[in-house]
């Protein structure tokens, strides 16, 4: 986990206020008790996760596709090359949805804007680079050199969990 304490303050309001804001549908099948806090989901999201990742195309139309994505001080922060189609929407276009859902007992949806990685703060960066090093090893900075780099700020995000299928994120304590 990578999170700061402020992170954890700042994940869980945003958990708690998009799930206040839900509509009926989401709070029927995203009860209290299928609800993750911000521990949970820091737990949860460790290492890399494939999420789909929708754009939108000028016209409007959604794209969908994958992404590695790492979740990263309260953000997921993934890469694509340069002049992918899904970099060159980012650029113009910067809202986007996301979902990691990696079987029936998790799912988290993200729905905010994507940010280029090089605009954020320098030490967040430099902290993200490490995170890649971590899981790809040294060779990382070969393929860094042709990707570009995004973190999605998150304006909802939902979360949604069976904990008796995922005793190790209970937190009983």
């Amino acid at each position: 986990m990578h999170e700061t304490a402020q992170d954890l303050v700042d994940l869980q309001t945003l958990l708690d206020s998009s799930y206040e804001a839900a509509g009926p549908h989401i709070r029927d099948v995203i009860t209290p008790a299928r609800r993750m806090d911000a521990r949970q989901v820091c737990d949860a999201l460790v290492g890399m996760n494939l999420l789909t990742l929708a754009t939108s195309t000028a016209d409007g139309r959604p794209l969908a596709g994958p992404v590695d994505a790492f979740f990263f001080r309260g953000s997921y922060w993934f890469g694509s090359a340069s002049h992918s189609m899904r970099m060159r929407h980012i650029t113009r276009r910067p809202h986007v949805s996301a979902v990691y859902l990696p079987g029936e007992h998790l799912s988290v949806t993200i729905h905010g804007r994507a940010y280029p990685a090089a605009d954020a703060d320098p030490g967040m960066f430099a902290g993200f680079q490490r995170v890649c090093v971590s899981h790809y090893g040294d060779s990382w900075f070969e393929w860094a050199a042709e990707a570009s780099y995004a973190y999605i700020l998150a304006d909802k995000m939902f979360t949604f969990w069976m904990p008796e299928t995922l005793p190790s994120l209970t937190t009983d304590d």
